[in-house]
């Protein structure tokens, strides 16, 4: 019998929960120790997975020190990401962190080193949206030209975060970060992913809000612009702050076509696209198979329309680190190969500042000094 993963896990609420669920559902994998400063919430999750309440430990030492746990699962609040994922890889333990993987940028650069000098360290940055399967098709349908060269590329991001009872924390600076880290660059993800076969980003230029109807102490309404090495352009609306439901609005536009979603409408018109090479120009809606017949995409379609996690792709986030693990392969969701998609977001709370474009890839050194000062 395989030797299973042993875990140790951080964090019990709504979605530390839910992943915990879906790794008590595996076979090759063993959560053996649970940080929750919540002792009875704790206590009523691992009851309700059916698991000892005596796997619950006080302090992190106890997993980041504990030879037997192989890979450390991070489900705190933001400003836990950085230091824990640390400690974690300095203990030689594998790491799933959920996003953003640091609020400072010390952190954050720290992180890279580390895992670029223990290169057998499997690393994972929790950008959910990749495995939505709408998004995959995404993905497949630029890097094989149904749209031609990809010029203009719009994702959002408006969503009012959920700040209910102990999820507070993220009207605090000091814990939540910033906006972009807390959900924004969900759509700076969903961006960069699908125009990675294209093009890479090259610069930003953003501006930001105060909090218009919610107290969060960070800007919470961002407008960030991304060009990219051939010219393309991308945007990105972002709001944390107030919204009506979910919005994750795609528009892309090409030489040989276009793709628009709609995240707010009923499901057959959600998407739409056309293009010169598969449907003769004609718009088409794929998940309405009476409008789009031997096109029509399949009905188990996920859409990235809500930001309840248990909708969202967990089980497959978790296989996916689960599985890298075991074959000994980093994921394209590591600190490393996302690093692009946190350096956008650090690039523009620079631009915001400076009131200027930041050049990507960032230059280190700069950055530094330009977070230092910022304290």
């Amino acid at each position: 019998m395989a030797k299973k993963i042993k875990i140790g896990f951080v964090g019990a609420g709504w979605m530390g929960s839910v992943q915990m669920k879906r790794l008590t559902e595996r076979n090759d994998t063993e959560i053996l120790a649970l940080l929750e400063p919540n002792k009875q919430r704790g206590a009523e999750v691992l009851k309700s997975l059916g698991l000892s309440e005596s796997l619950l430990v006080s302090e992190y030492d106890q997993i980041v020190n504990n030879p037997k746990i192989d890979a450390v699962w991070l489900v705190s609040p933001n400003s836990f990401h950085g230091p824990q994922s640390i400690a974690a890889m300095k203990a030689g333990k594998h790491v799933f962190s959920e996003k953003p993987c640091a609020t400072t940028f010390e952190d954050f650069l720290r992180q890279i080193e580390l895992e670029k000098a223990n290169p057998k360290l499997i690393t994972f940055v929790d950008y959910i949206l990749y495995f939505d399967s709408m998004e995959q098709q995404l993905r497949d349908m630029v890097a094989a030209g149904v749209f031609g060269q990809v010029t203009q590329i719009q994702i959002n991001y408006r969503h009012p975060v959920n700040i209910a009872g102990d999820k507070v924390w993220k009207l605090n600076k000091s814990i939540m970060g910033d906006a972009i880290g807390m959900g924004i660059n969900h759509a700076i993800s969903v961006m960069i992913f699908a125009m990675a076969s294209q093009a890479k980003p090259i610069g930003v230029y953003a501006t930001n809000m105060p909090a218009k109807v919610r107290g969060f102490e960070a800007e919470p309404i961002w407008n960030i612009m991304i060009n990219f090495d051939d010219g393309s352009t991308g945007f990105c609306f972002g709001n944390i702050d107030n919204g009506n439901g979910y919005d994750a609005y795609h528009n892309l536009f090409g030489t040989e076509g276009g793709f628009i979603f709609e995240s707010q409408i009923d499901r057959p018109y959600k998407v739409r696209y056309w293009s010169n090479k598969i449907t003769g120009g004609k718009w088409i809606r794929p998940l309405d198979k009476q409008n789009s017949g031997d096109l029509a995409w399949p009905e188990d379609t996920t859409t990235p329309d809500s930001g309840n996690v248990v909708e969202h792709q967990t089980g497959t986030a978790v296989g996916h680190f689960i599985e890298c693990i075991k074959s000994k392969t980093k994921s394209p969701l590591s600190f490393v190969n996302s690093q692009v998609i946190a350096e956008i977001g650090w690039a523009a709370q620079m631009s915001a500042v400076l009131k200027q474009p930041v050049s990507l890839p960032l230059d280190w050194t700069k950055a530094s000094k330009f977070f230092e000062n910022l304290l």
